[in-house]
């Protein structure tokens, strides 16, 4: 099992942001370990997983970092926007004001991260829907209308997690291949002007097509 966590072809990053208390780290923890927890703190920093999947005939190991919501760490977490290919923007459609506050978010992301990056709407806590506050068509139109993926999960019992992960590491992989089709380099895959070597290893061409998760 050990050997097989390292054997992948692409390595994406990844990261959840959104207001404190929206399901960040409980959507990363049941992604990655199919967990939940009742009594998870609230994020201090960021926090960290991987989980590795198959897109296609490769295998992508995805990175995915949890920060923190609340204000006083902003401006440690931004700058783990850096370097990343996607992005979840996470609201609670219980908390009408989670979701005011998505277009700050996005404003934030751009700033730190590049333009190119994939970004996703998550309306989280859909368990909860009898308290709902958002309206799911409001909320994917604004999605829509930014160009942005757009879906409604709870990390509680498992609803659409794992399609919105799959989802954007897709749509990474799909946008990476068109990136590597126009470049000369079979090495490197760069997202606009930012080169990721991190995304494709050298030792690409040495690794198996196909491991099992």
């Amino acid at each position: 099992m050990g050997s097989a966590e390292e054997d992948y072809n692409f390595v994406f990053k990844v990261v959840l942001i959104g207001e404190s208390g929206v399901g960040k780290t409980n959507l990363l923890s049941r992604f990655t370990r199919n967990e939940f927890n009742h009594d998870s703190r609230t994020t201090i920093g960021v926090e960290f997983s991987t989980r590795t999947i198959l897109v296609g005939d490769a295998v992508v190991k995805a990175q995915i970092w949890d920060t923190a919501g609340l204000e006083r760490y902003r401006a440690i977490t931004s700058a783990y926007y850096r370097g990343a290919v996607g992005a979840l923007v996470v609201f609670d459609i219980t908390k009408h004001q989670t979701y005011d506050v998505v277009d700050r978010w996005l404003k934030e992301l751009y700033d730190h991260a590049e333009a190119s990056i994939v970004v996703m709407l998550v309306g989280n806590k859909t368990d909860l829907a009898q308290a709902r506050e958002v309206p799911m068509e409001e909320a994917k139109m604004f999605a829509d209308n930014k160009g942005l993926l757009f879906v409604e999960t709870s990390a509680l019992d498992s609803t659409n997690v794992e399609q919105a992960f799959e989802t954007i590491l897709k749509e990474i992989f799909h946008k990476v291949q068109r990136q590597k089709q126009r470049s000369s380099q079979s090495n490197t895959v760069s997202l606009a002007s930012e080169s990721l070597e991190s995304t494709v290893p050298a030792q690409m061409e040495k690794r198996p097509c196909c491991v099992a998760i």
